[in-house]
């Protein structure tokens, strides 16, 4: 292989040259990964080589020892311990470190990245302890030329997602912070030293706690930092007001003396900066400090709930500055761009967002000033201020007392419906998403016989009137569908009078020539809106609407043979999502008054299914439709399974595309439960396709715990007829009860597989225990009493437990005792932990009444199990 020719390859801006040479790449590593770690680290290091190559030598090498998958880290890590020579490992490390002091800036930038991935696999294991020492001393020295890169591997470093890298990095606090802070200062010679330091230091804030609790070191860092919003270049004022926002969010409780003193006004001067990248940082700045003090007002009022005295301080910064801070951000709301992009985040739209937690954190202190701007500005002939003072009106519908709210509400709703008529598109706009804002948030202001008919009126026209206005007027229109719904079963409700109008100007808008596939999707999700939370009175309109919306689908299927784009094939399967997605909602609506017309919506179903070619989305959608069809007909959903099962087989053996795959395990679940025994002659099949994907490398782990609940509804469904795959389902669940994680080394995301796993372990075992106790086979459990207790003993020893698992395993404790009503597992109960771990859940408050009622079952079982043997047992 000529590995110059080769990473020139990966460079290229041909997609299958650049493929060609990155799979060339990873058949070298595979096939000798030491020989690949020196050949490509003495290329980065070669500095008569031409520059891009160098770096593509160390992105590659950083691509070798890296990965955001958990489980492809690990194999990576695992890789460099067990087959790299430590003689070839220091020389990759020396050669590296050497590229850093090159004047190549990009061969150095590429030597940092690798630096970091390197030391996120060793550093946690205590190995290269000399790395961030060689790092500091290379930035201490002025006339190094790999300061700026050296500062970069820092940031690299501190920036990694590793959980073990960022408990380790702890003890190195001190020479991270020596490097950084020392970079960051005014005094620093180096322009790119400086900017390279300043991103460092922010990414360094969560691993230096211990050096910020002290008041000397927190002055110093606090100083620097402070200098540095004041710095010429916009990058450095950048990078300064984003360590200022991660400082507020971590050391919250140490920021009054720097709120008094300076952090106030420099925030304010940064908001008004000319440079919008600087005035958004500055706004993120209040943005935080809004969100700490609501998280420490929940905090507080769930303490006090429980009679703590544990109180966290609180410092009333927003307060305190509201009457500066907030008509600044009003003023900046006045900013707009009429030309921005829908999806830019911009100044004007940092602000709104500032405004809406500046009310959630002062709650009544906002109104003086948010109104004062209203009503100076709701008429200004300035379209900008106009537009503002709608939006700074809708912003403040959540935090504020009911009590002042309700008659600011009462007066502006008339206004604001006029506004919908205004000659600006933006003011329409804001005037919809404010009016919407006001629906969600403050329903009981609207008096539906007095304003009802004219905000649904208003919101219908700013509908048809223009597309950029559909995704704010839906959002009002299905706020209203939601909030005026009544009580569920009721025969009419407030949107009862509006509902047949609703209907027709949803269907007549979905048909418009000149309506494109934006406006088409968003009127489809109001319709869904409408039927699912439409009153009983109106159950003859949704079932008259499911044959028009079935024609419409049924006139889509013969469009597949006139695709000839991949924009034809993208709005056609648009269209049919949208009307499937109708249909969904409808069934379950109708529930199982949809029987009449359930073969129509099969068949459909069925058609669509067998003209869809790959990689569409259309089968998600089907799929979600027959679920839907499956619960609302349960047993009598049985004579469409043979015509069906081929689509759901195909899907579950279809692991290219594990979405639908996923679906297909979730529909299966459904069919089982709604079909029982009935569905048994097709379980070999069923159970061989599980089976497969559970051990397929292709399918995420997240989607493995479906699997094995739906072994739990297979056994349910076809009772004793279980015991032919017992032993293998048995010894799956087994082997998944072993998978753990030490809380200290693993991810979040890990953590939550492994407590969805365990769910799934109890959920299966908790069908497989009610099937054979059914049957009268409860001696086939014999061989796994065992490890079922062990996985309970587990769950109960762990301080990081869902709701989710511990109401499956208050219901497997209390399922095992009802199948083994003389006693012969007894001894398993008699356990001290487990009347300790049932009391627990039984007794704690902040769990639902289904589980606490659960746990209550499962200990009055242990109770039983206790006093079979001994019957002279007080309890």
């Amino acid at each position: 292989m000529d590995v110059n020719q080769v990473l020139q390859g990966t460079l290229s801006a041909d997609a299958n040259v650049r493929s060609a040479a990155e799979q060339q790449l990873s058949q070298a590593a595979d096939a000798d990964f030491s020989g690949y770690l020196t050949t490509l680290s003495q290329q980065l290091g070669n500095e008569q080589a031409n520059s891009a190559v160098r770096q593509a030598a160390g992105l590659a090498l950083k691509n070798a020892t890296s990965a955001r998958d958990f489980a492809r880290l690990k194999d990576v890590q695992n890789r460099w311990f067990t087959q790299v020579d430590p003689q070839i490992k220091e020389g990759v490390k020396t050669i590296t470190l050497q590229a850093l002091l090159s004047p190549d800036g990009r061969a150095g930038n590429a030597a940092a990245q690798f630096i970091a991935s390197i030391a996120a696999i060793e550093l946690p294991h205590n190995q290269w302890p000399e790395l961030l020492k060689t790092l500091v001393d290379t930035v201490s020295n002025h006339s190094n030329p790999g300061r700026q890169a050296s500062v970069l591997a820092i940031g690299y470093i501190c920036d990694s997602e590793s959980e073990e890298l960022r408990n380790a990095l702890a003890a190195h606090s001190n020479a991270i912070l020596t490097a950084v802070v020392q970079g960051a200062r005014k005094e620093e010679p180096e322009l790119e030293v400086r900017v390279s330091a300043i991103t460092a230091l922010g990414d360094s804030l969560e691993f230096v706690r211990t050096n910020f609790e002290n008041e000397g070191e927190r002055n110093y860092i606090m100083q620097v930092i402070c200098e540095a919003t004041q710095a010429s270049d916009e990058r450095i004022q950048q990078g300064a007001y984003g360590c200022l926002n991660r400082i507020m969010g971590l050391y919250y409780d140490k920021m009054r003396f720097y709120m008094e003193k300076a952090l106030f006004g420099l925030t304010v001067q940064g908001m008004k900066s000319e440079e919008e990248d600087v005035s958004k940082l500055a706004i993120e700045f209040w943005c935080t400090v809004c969100e700490e003090e609501i998280q420490i007002e929940d905090d507080n009022l769930a303490a006090q709930a429980e009679n703590s005295t544990e109180l966290r301080e609180h410092n009333n910064f927003a307060r305190v500055a509201a009457q500066e801070v907030v008509p600044t951000i009003l003023e900046l709301m006045a900013k707009q761009d009429e030309d921005a992009a829908d999806d830019e985040y911009n100044v004007p739209r940092a602000a709104y967002q500032c405004l809406q937690l500046y009310s959630q954190a002062v709650s009544n202190t906002v109104i003086s000033p948010v109104l004062a701007f209203v009503e100076k500005h709701l008429r200004s002939e300035d379209w900008h201020y106009r537009e503002a003072a709608v939006s700074a009106f809708g912003a403040i519908m959540e935090g504020p007392d009911e009590k002042m709210i309700d008659p600011l509400v009462k007066q502006a709703l008339p206004v604001l419906v006029g506004m919908m008529n205004d000659q600006v598109l933006q003011v329409k706009d804001s005037a919809a998403f404010a009016l919407g804002r006001i629906i969600e948030l403050s329903p009981e202001s609207i008096d539906p016989p007095a304003h009802l008919e004219q905000i649904i009126s208003s919101l219908f026209n700013g509908l048809t009137s223009h597309p950029k206005m559909a995704e704010s007027c839906c959002y009002g229109l299905m706020n209203a569908a939601e909030r005026f719904a009544g009580d569920l079963g009721g025969n009419e409700n407030p949107l009862t009078p509006h509902f047949n109008n609703s209907i027709k100007a949803l269907l007549t808008l979905t048909e418009r020539p000149d309506a494109d596939g934006h406006l088409r999707t968003a009127a489809y999700e109001v319709l869904n809106a409408f039927v699912t939370n439409a009153a009983n009175a109106s159950l003859q309109a949704v079932a008259s609407l499911t044959e028009v919306i079935l024609q419409r689908l049924n006139a889509t299927i013969p469009m597949q043979q006139q695709v000839v784009s991949v924009d034809d094939k993208l709005q056609l399967e648009e269209m049919q999502a949208s009307l499937i997605s109708v249909v969904v909602a409808i069934i379950n609506r109708l529930e199982e008054k949809i029987e009449p017309q359930a073969d129509h919506i099969m068949s459909i179903l069925l058609q669509i299914l067998n003209t869809t070619g790959g990689k569409s989305s259309v089968p998600d959608s089907a799929f979600a439709a027959v679920a839907a069809l499956t619960n609302a007909l349960e047993v009598n959903f049985g004579k469409y399974l043979d015509a069906f099962l081929p689509y759901l087989f195909n899907a579950l053996g279809n692991l290219e595309e594990p979405g639908l795959c996923a679906i297909a395990i979730g529909l299966t679940s459904d069919i089982v439960r709604a079909l029982g025994d009935k569905v048994q002659p097709h379980c070999d099949t069923f159970m061989n396709y599980l089976l497969q994907s559970l051990r397929s490398s292709n399918l995420g782990n997240q989607f493995k715990p479906a699997i094995l609940q739906c072994f739990g509804d297979i056994a349910q469904a076809i009772g004793g007829a279980f015991e032919t795959y017992l032993s293998v389902v048995g010894q799956v669940l087994q082997q998944a009860a072993n998978i753990s994680t030490p809380l200290a080394t693993s991810t979040l995301e890990m953590i939550e597989y492994v407590m969805s796993l365990r769910e799934g372990i109890m959920d299966a075992w908790s069908g497989i225990i009610q099937a054979l106790k059914a049957s009268n086979k409860p001696e086939l459990l014999s061989p796994y009493i065992e490890s079922i207790f062990g996985l309970l003993h587990a769950i109960a020893a762990e301080g990081n437990r869902s709701e989710n698992v511990l109401r499956s395993s208050m219901g497997v404790i209390g399922d095992v005792a009802d199948t083994f009503p003389a006693g012969e597992y007894s001894n398993y109960f008699r356990q001290d932990w487990l009347t300790a771990f049932a009391r627990d859940v039984r007794s704690n408050k902040e769990l639902s009444d289904r589980t606490r009622e659960t746990a209550r079952w499962a200990r009055e079982q242990i109770k039983v199990q206790i006093y079979i043997n001994h019957p002279s047992s007080v309890y």
